[in-house]
């Protein structure tokens, strides 16, 4: 089998964990593209696992669990590794009883305060950190709350770097341009956490005993995802359904392993 730049792609038959981007790679808003039942049927008849690794921290593993399930992709929370999942090991490991203030969703509060961390949406004197997600409530006070924050001397992260989340009709601003907004104006610039991250890629492999070379990551983005396969010395296959364009690679520096059209080409060549 080859991919579209005719690189022999062989090994990939042999691989047994498939990690999974999500926006732009299996799925735009509530379409799931063509292909993905194939190719997660494929991968659980010869024998391997896969799970989703997503930066998208505007929802908890439960809300993706209920959509993913919905689309008709059997899962539980077995199968998820989110950028929200890295976010709580690295506070809990390095900031464990510290208060937190998280411009996100209500979902990611909900998780961040489930997991044991002291979260609030306040400007407080006792703020310790400032963590910023991909918010799709986004308001003009949260945003004013955010930079009143950052004026003080104190550690500022966010969930992951994505600058755009795909939709319907193109794009739109993700974690990364959000946080472009708050460096614009207070000057400060998170540590990201997520992809191009390799601890989403480690942690999976080593709860599931996984070696690098029974590991591919397949997503859209050469940035985070195809970046996070190389720096994890995993295989990477980028497919042409979402950030990704065949110019971007041949004129980029960043280059995936292997490259399909879309998880159906993939899907397609698996099974010859």
């Amino acid at each position: 089998m080859e991919d579209i730049f005719n690189n022999i792609a062989a090994e990939l038959k042999e691989k047994k964990l498939f990690l999974f981007d999500m926006d732009g790679t299996i799925y735009e808003e509530e379409c799931l593209f063509d292909g993905t039942l194939e190719l997660i049927k494929y991968i659980e008849e010869s024998g391997g696992r896969y799970i989703f690794i997503t930066n998208n921290s505007s929802k908890s593993v439960v809300d993706y669990i209920y959509k993913i399930n919905r689309l008709g992709i059997k899962a539980d929370k077995e199968n998820f590794f989110t950028s929200v999942q890295a976010t709580i090991l690295m506070l809990k490991e390095k900031y464990p009883k510290i208060k937190i203030y998280c411009q996100g969703t209500k979902s990611l509060i909900t998780e961040l305060r489930e997991s044991g961390l002291i979260v609030t949406e306040e400007v407080e004197p006792d703020v310790d950190l400032v963590l910023v997600g991909f918010d799709t409530e986004l308001t003009s006070k949260k945003i004013r709350n955010t930079c009143e924050l950052l004026m003080r001397d104190i550690p500022f992260y966010a969930t992951n770097p994505d600058l755009t989340c795909p939709v319907s009709f193109g794009f739109i601003p993700d974690c990364g341009s959000i946080c472009m907004i708050l460096k614009n104006a207070t000057r400060r610039e998170p540590i990201y956490i997520g992809k191009p991250e390799p601890t989403m890629v480690y942690e999976v492999m080593k709860k599931f005993s996984y070696t690098k070379k029974d590991t591919t990551i397949i997503g859209d983005r050469l940035y985070t995802d195809i970046s996070a396969g190389i720096n994890a010395g995993v295989t990477s296959i980028c497919v042409l359904t979402g950030e990704a364009k065949i110019e971007d690679i041949l004129n980029g520096d960043i280059k995936p392993t292997y490259t399909f059209a879309s998880v159906k080409d993939l899907a397609d060549k698996l099974k010859c």
